[in-house]
């Protein structure tokens, strides 16, 4: 079995992964870099001759840096199969429509998507495929690939530990891609949620909160005990996550109806409220986010931003001039957790994906195996 690097190792962001055996080829992920202006750093590092000669895309989950550039490979030669959950595939236009040009997403809409669901094995051409729940988001998988003995873990995105969302346990591996969006991050998720709540007590008259809309948003609401707004644009999609109670965790659903039930609804133009807004997307470069940052600045009101702020996005220009402020809220492993995983995953060579060279430096440095080395363009056999 053959792995191509084609983004997201060695770099934050646009996560692709090649994988070959036989005359089978396929791509785990096709994200985009948000942090890129739009061009080639943008996209996956991958030729319009690679993408011709690729059987499928795999999408394990629908965020921008897994999904961004679907359009754009169908626009640059890929005619295959994709796959991804039915979740995914009801997430992934929202997504396409604030990270692809209309081209793409033209595209995007044109593909017929092949729904996969976790837990449940397929095959492509001589390579035998498991899923798993990431405990990431509502439809969010990791992928197990096994062919002639040889096996390939893929986090993709994963919390072990959600409070809101269920992991499943991964199978061991030769090779074993970890979510290292987090680094050397040790401060335990409890910890992270407690700092949130208490800056939200510290800003009774309310805050802005741009978040992604599937994932963090729901664990958002789980968390925050104080009054909630959102965008009407978010409901339909936020009501379907909690709904979909086989990727949640036990007796989760029935808080996150009710606090979706009384949040506020906040259209763009209106007085912010006195509320925690969660608006999508983005940090500020698309959805309602944009406005309410803008607005946000304009009426003095507090702004707390709590993942991957991308660059040159309001967000880091907001940060950077003092006037929002960051606290990271746990939606991916921390290294005692990576640790874990890779312990319990068995396999002898380790890699970081969704952190840059310097950051899987410094992880090798407690996970045993962990090759910093590989960057887009490489090329790895197991």
């Amino acid at each position: 079995m053959k792995i191509r690097i084609h983004g997201g190792v060695g770099e934050k962001g646009r996560t692709c992964i090649g994988v070959e055996h036989g005359s089978t080829r396929l791509l785990l992920d096709v994200g985009v870099d948000t942090s890129a202006p739009r061009g080639p750093g943008y996209y996956p590092a991958i030729s319009p001759e690679e993408l011709a000669a690729t059987e499928a895309i795999i999408v394990t989950h629908a965020h921008e840096d897994h999904v961004g550039a679907l359009g754009w490979c169908l626009a640059n030669g890929f005619s295959g199969r994709v796959l991804m959950t039915a979740e995914a595939a009801s997430e992934t236009d929202a997504t396409l429509l604030a990270y692809a040009t209309a081209e793409e997403r033209a595209l995007a809409q044109t593909a017929k998507i092949e729904t996969i669901e976790a837990g449940k094995p397929f095959r492509l051409g001589r390579i035998a495929i498991e899923t798993g729940r990431s405990g990431h988001v509502v439809g969010g998988v990791w992928c197990h690939l096994t062919a002639d003995g040889r096996r390939l873990g893929y986090c993709g995105d994963v919390v072990p530990a959600s409070p809101v969302f269920a992991m499943d346990r991964m199978p061991p591996s030769d090779l074993f891609l970890l979510d290292a969006s987090y680094g050397e991050d040790r401060v335990p998720a409890w910890e992270r949620g407690l700092a949130v709540t208490r800056w939200l007590e510290a800003h009774p008259g309310g805050a802005v909160l741009p978040t992604p809309l599937s994932g963090r948003s729901v664990e958002l609401i789980a968390l925050i005990d104080s009054p909630i707004a959102i965008h009407p644009s978010m409901q339909a999609s936020l009501a379907q996550q909690i709904a979909a109670g086989s990727w949640l965790a036990p007796g989760i659903a029935d808080e996150l109806s009710r606090k979706l039930a009384g949040a506020l609804l906040w259209r763009e133009g209106e007085t912010l409220p006195k509320a925690a807004l969660l608006c999508h997307d983005g940090m500020g470069l698309a959805g309602p986010s944009a406005a309410a940052l803008a607005q946000a600045q304009a009426e003095r009101k507090p702004v707390l931003l709590t993942g991957h702020v991308p660059k040159g996005s309001p967000g880091d220009a907001m940060l950077a001039a003092g006037k929002a402020q960051w606290l990271r809220f746990p939606t991916h492993p921390t290294l005692p957790e990576n640790a874990a995983l890779a312990a319990a995953n068995g396999a002898p060579v380790v890699l970081a994906h969704s952190c840059d060279a310097a950051t899987a430096r410094a992880l090798a440095r407690t996970i045993p195996g962990l090759n910093p080395a590989p960057k887009p363009g490489d090329i790895i056999e197991i």
